[in-house]
């Protein structure tokens, strides 16, 4: 009887019976999960803040809500443009529009400004100093979803449409007429969930494509290539409707970018776990004559490192739950739930699936001991041809890291080194608008402010004071700051009279780094102004919001999370590492060398992304999600090779369990990071630069650690520390 434990199940699953109870066990439960439990997509995206309760701008827009309720819900802002100026007819259009929602509001609408009754020469004062422009503001309860805010900006559209006889959201705004763009929370809001809604789609088809293709053309068997597919899609039917399940009852928000990044991961690692497990499989059909004992044999070697693959993976992407800033929280379950069950599904669905497929899995070039490909050319009365030697350029590879291992390390250290470097050049923006395509209708509103509105009015800092009862009016004095522009008189909390509210407009973009560093200054600022004027604890006396003051604010929350996040993920996957391998220095230099690698992949992505893609700034986010991937991952192949040098070395000199460990993973592993590469790639399709940004970083990285890190810089740093690479394990059992 086998004593490993994965051996035990390859005998249980090979069964004649048991395989196809395996598989036919998933699909009932496919199919009861979906029939009783939602699906992740058909449930609200998440449209809260970001950022903890705690923080600055996060207060004051309790205050504001409490106090200056003319100001709650969400806004929506119409943003009215043209080139030749805008003529009384155009605004008299713009207030008809107004009239008829003042008739007749739209669902969850709560405040709408008067301007329909206004004299039209009043909404002069409120365009734009070169007569081009003009914002109109509409409120909605802050309760109203996505569906329904789309459904309003729908009957906005129709609406206008039938008083100026065209539907000027639709407009080229290059164009001689009358244009309008949604801006605000509201457009940004819609405009993010249309893009996402079409990310999926693109996502699974063109991923999925990707996949077969790649399949076919490494392996060249359609069947194997459709196989990992198959046992993908189980695992997702699964995941998605418990996923769904999980937000319905509250316990995780659920976050159209996540699903759509828990896609890609989900078919690139579930595709990499398939063929570790499928390549052994081949293998050992070169050897045993019975399938299922070629299937028992491959999981007891392949099992282990793919369920310490997963563990990793699982451990690592769980660790953004640690974070305090919301997007990285929405990300932890997703993503490792996925994992977990896809780890799963591979030792289970997959073994089942070869179980039932035995040789065929590989037609048309069928995997055969010596004897029974000489019965089969026998049988076809044809010659017998000895198989041709394997792997020939990892072999050759295997040979140049074991014989020059020093050149290898200076080599790759340099190279990756310099890339590192280049990461410390990277420059970060805040914005989710900055991840828009610049023709999508809430970018080009912002454009249209931008160009024609002061810097300042695009997003007023809004300054709350405690007064403690005094009479002040502090109007001059914050706006003799060198750094304002206009600032309006205070208004007056309504139940409490002691709160004001100032709308400070910046003498520079809001949404800039620039605008950002001067939050810490407009504190100091600010507390010297109250003290000044004798308000007592003048430090706990204000409060700054608005989106300059919540990006500042996301910046130290963010930055927060990775000086937690990192450190602790990288301590989990050492101690995951040291208690598999029980290794000190293997598990060092393998968290290492994924750790320099990280760093090349940022810098060669920020290369690739300023010089062809045009980016000027990568989004804040980008650092961490792809540090959590890439360590995760990048350990996932490590493991997997120094697993094989592990057990070469029982029975090999150290040279040859490491060249024979570059040259037995070699093949498998490098088709298993060109997919996995391939899929996030697949990011770089979409019209949202923030996935953009990061498919490329991710791709990259994993290229790295492919051809690179894993490859060579390892297999190298292995050698050069000989049998000490072990300590204080006794795996060897030769002497070198």
């Amino acid at each position: 009887m086998p004593k490993n434990p994965l051996e035990k199940w390859g005998k249980v699953v090979g069964d004649k019976r048991s395989r196809w109870v395996t598989l036919l066990l998933w699909l009932v439960l496919v199919a009861i999960l979906s029939m009783t439990l939602p699906q992740i997509n058909s449930m609200e995206n998440y449209a809260g803040s970001d950022l903890p309760e705690e923080v600055m701008s996060e207060q004051a827009n309790k205050i504001m809500e409490e106090q200056f309720s003319s100001d709650s819900g969400i806004p929506l802002l119409i943003v009215w443009y043209k080139e030749a100026g805008l003529e009384s007819e155009d605004l008299q259009s713009i207030q008809a529009l107004y009239k008829k929602l003042d008739e007749s509001p739209l669902n969850g609408q709560t405040t709408l400004p008067p301007l329909g009754n206004l004299p039209t020469e009043t909404l002069l004062g409120s365009v734009s100093e070169n007569g081009t422009s003009i914002v109109t503001p509409i409120f909605f309860d802050e309760s109203a979803n996505t569906d329904t805010l789309k459904e309003n900006l729908e009957k906005i559209s129709s609406l206008t449409e039938e008083q100026i006889g065209e539907n000027p959201y639709e407009t080229n705004i290059e164009e001689d007429g009358l244009h309008a763009r949604f801006y605000g929370p509201v457009g940004i809001s819609v405009d993010a969930t249309n893009l996402f809604m079409q990310a999926d789609v693109k996502l699974m088809i063109t991923t999925v494509i990707l996949i077969l293709v790649l399949l076919v053309v490494i392996y060249r068997s359609p069947i194997l290539a459709i196989t990992p597919i198959i046992v993908v899609g189980i695992a997702y039917g699964a995941i998605s409707p418990l996923l769904g399940w999980f937000a319905e009852n509250g316990w995780i928000d659920k976050d159209a970018q996540a699903v759509s990044i828990m896609l890609v991961l989900l078919f690139g690692a579930g595709t990499d776990y398939c063929l570790f497990l499928i390549t052994r499989f081949r293998e050992k059909l070169l050897e045993a004559e019975n399938k299922f004992e070629a299937l028992s044999s491959a999981l007891k070697e392949s099992g282990g490192a793919i369920m310490m693959s997963a563990l990793t993976v699982f451990i690592g992407l769980a660790t953004l739950g640690l974070a305090d800033y919301g997007a990285f929280q929405r990300f932890a379950v997703p993503f490792s739930f996925a994992i977990l069950v896809m780890g799963i599904a591979a030792l289970t669905i997959l073994p089942a699936i070869l179980a039932i497929l035995g040789r065929g899995a590989f037609w048309p070039f069928i995997p055969r001991t010596d004897e029974m490909a000489k019965k089969v050319a026998k049988e076809k009365n044809k010659p017998y041809k000895a198989p041709k030697p394997r792997h020939p350029i990892m072999t050759k590879i295997g040979e140049f890291v074991t014989n020059k291992p020093w050149l290898v390390i200076v080599g790759t250290l340099v190279i990756l080194g310099g890339l590192a470097f280049t990461s410390t050049q990277i420059k970060y923006n805040y914005d989710l608008l900055s991840s828009f395509p610049k023709d999508m209708g809430s970018r080009e509103g912002f454009t249209i402010i931008a160009e024609n509105f002061s810097p300042g009015e695009l997003a007023p800092v809004k300054i709350i004071v405690d007064t403690k009862g005094e009479d002040l009016n502090l109007t001059k004095q914050i706006a003799a700051l060198p750094y304002m522009d206009i600032v309006s008189e205070p208004r007056v909390g309504e139940s409490d009279a002691s709160f004001q509210l100032y709308e400070a407009d910046l003498n520079q973009n809001p949404y800039s780094n620039k605008a950002m560093d001067l939050i810490p200054v407009l504190k100091e600022d600010m507390e010297t102004i109250l003290a000044d004027a004798g308000i007592e604890e003048a430090g706990n006396s204000y409060w700054i919001g608005g989106e300059t003051s919540a990006q500042a604010d996301t910046k130290m929350v963010q930055e927060r999370d990775e000086s937690i996040i990192q450190p602790v993920m990288v301590a989990i996957i050492a101690v995951l590492l040291l208690l598999y391998l029980r290794s000190v220095p293997a598990t060092i230099y393998l968290v290492g060398t994924v750790l320099i690698s990280f760093f090349a992949a940022l810098g060669l992505g920020w290369l690739v992304l300023t010089t062809f893609f045009g980016a000027e700034s990568i989004a804040s986010a980008i650092p961490l999600y792809s540090f959590v991937f890439l360590i995760a991952l990048g350990e996932d192949y490590n493991i997997f090779m120094i697993s094989e040098v592990w057990n070469n070395r029982k029975k090999q000199s150290l040279k040859e369990s490491v060249k024979n460990g570059v040259i037995q993973t070699g093949s498998v592993i490098t088709s298993a990071g060109l997919i996995l590469a391939g899929t996030f790639a697949v990011l770089a399709t979409l019209p949202i630069q923030l996935l953009v940004q990061f498919g490329v970083i991710t791709a990259l990285g994993i290229l790295i650690d492919t051809f690179i890190v894993r490859p060579l810089l390892v297999p190298a740093i292995t050698v050069v520390l000989g049998r000490y690479a072990f300590w204080p394990g006794k795996l060897f059992k030769k002497q070198d």
